[in-house]
């Protein structure tokens, strides 16, 4: 720890102190084998969706984006986190945290805007689905997904510049496995009331409004569902935007359980398991999701498989 007279170059990542010895080797090859399975499956999703004229439509073109987004995200954090394991805490210099948190809350933010664009992209489709695909054609899908890239980068740059500068001069220890905000702005001795109000300032058009308007689209989607006469119509319709609200239920449902639990005291493990359940697990099951609850992708993935076999 550095004295408060000494400015920080450097923090010390504790990951999780109370996992050592064979503990951390299990977590660390659970942590590795998921991260490497996550990877396979969005290349496979990403690829599939890319050569099969049968899954070109906007909902699988968004889908291609999330495995995108993704496996980037994953890759942000994961690598580190590893190193964080293995060696039982690890040193990452200030800038590298910086980068770290700015690219996390890039990617998130971008992941969060997705999130309401494949909302509208049912909503259309289920509530409007005479002009779906004149409203929804190519030149909108990629209007939507250069906007959730650009406005996730552009928005998290306040965020950047915020974080450029702040000064460390106390404690140099992080108790967690990556330069998550809060704990790492928390070491700061310099403009924290500050950063915590641009903070919640900025999870507003971030993380709030795309929530509003994923809720919204539900709402309107399922009053159209209702409205459908016969039960197997109903079961139909649902059927084809189940999967993203499965994905929307997840995410939303860990990212504000991170959030609204305290990160310190006896609530700190809690957290961290939290955040491992969202950063590792939840862009695991995201396609796996999708390939088993969507028709198109089930057979796409059943013909795929039948090939492998017979060769």
């Amino acid at each position: 720890m550095n004295s408060s007279s000494h400015v920080v170059t450097e923090f010390l990542l504790l990951g999780f102190p109370n996992v050592t010895g064979f503990r951390a080797a299990i977590l660390f090859i659970v942590i590795l084998v998921i991260y490497i399975m996550t990877l396979m499956i969005n290349t496979m999703v990403m690829v599939l969706v890319s050569i099969k004229p049968q899954l070109h439509s906007p909902m699988y073109f968004f889908l291609q984006q999330l495995s995108l987004i993704e496996s980037m995200f994953l890759t942000v954090v994961v690598p580190n986190m590893l190193q964080v394991i293995w060696w039982e805490g690890v040193a990452i210099s200030v800038r590298g945290c910086i980068a770290q948190s700015y690219l996390y809350c890039a990617l998130g933010n971008a992941e969060c805007q997705l999130l309401t664009v494949m909302a509208y992209d049912r909503y259309l489709a289920i509530c409007n689905p005479l002009h779906y695909s004149t409203i929804m054609d190519s030149r909108l899908q990629k209007f939507l997904v250069i906007y959730c890239w650009v406005f996730g980068f552009l928005l998290t740059q306040i965020t950047l510049i915020f974080l450029c500068q702040l000064h460390f001069c106390g404690s140099n220890v992080i108790n967690h496995f990556f330069c998550d905000l809060a704990p790492f702005v928390q070491l700061s001795c310099s403009l924290k009331i500050a950063f915590q109000i641009m903070i919640l300032i900025f999870a507003i058009p971030a993380i709030v409004i795309p929530f509003i308007l994923v809720i919204i689209s539900y709402i309107c989607v399922f009053i159209t569902i209702l409205g459908i006469s016969s039960a197997k119509g109903r079961k139909k319709t649902f059927s084809t935007c189940s999967s993203h609200l499965t994905v929307v239920t997840m995410y939303y449902g860990t990212l504000i359980t991170i959030y609204m639990v305290p990160a310190n005291g006896d609530t700190l493990t809690l957290n961290k398991l939290i955040a491992l359940l969202y950063i590792v697990v939840t862009p695991l099951f995201n396609p796996i999701i999708y390939c088993l609850r969507n028709q198109e992708m089930k057979t796409v993935m059943e013909k795929l498989i039948s090939v492998s076999v017979r060769q």
